[in-house]
């Protein structure tokens, strides 16, 4: 028995006909912020990693301690971790290790560069 597919008929609007050649193209992204942009909406793409963003973000010195980040995002300690340690490497989060336990705090400078990349 061959496997089911399902068709899903999408609205058409009918093609215009357009000159396919603009005179004006805006300044884009080069290759490398393009690529670097990709890394960090990557690292952005997990709900778990946005709500931990936000917890931090939350906190007094926008800095937070791994123990804290745990219960409110119903995860274990190994878990935060892991997405932790993807947003240090997209450099949206600095860490430190004091003792026993890791803090992160956000890099208000790839904030920054994140908003200029997608303002029009």
């Amino acid at each position: 028995m061959g496997a089911m597919t399902t068709r899903i008929d999408l609205p058409i609007a009918p093609a215009r006909v357009q000159s396919c050649c603009s005179t004006a193209i805006g300044d884009g992204l080069d290759v490398e912020a393009a690529e670097g942009l990709a890394r960090v909406f990557k690292a952005l793409s997990d709900p778990n990693r946005v709500r931990l963003i936000s917890l931090i973000a939350a906190t007094e010195g926008s800095e937070a301690c791994v123990c804290d980040l745990t219960e409110p995002v119903g995860l274990s300690q190994p878990t935060v971790s892991h997405h932790m340690r993807v947003l240090v490497e997209a450099g949206l989060v600095t860490r430190e290790q004091r003792g026993r336990w890791a803090y992160f705090r956000l890099e208000e400078s790839a904030f920054e560069a994140l908003r200029e990349a997608i303002s029009f």
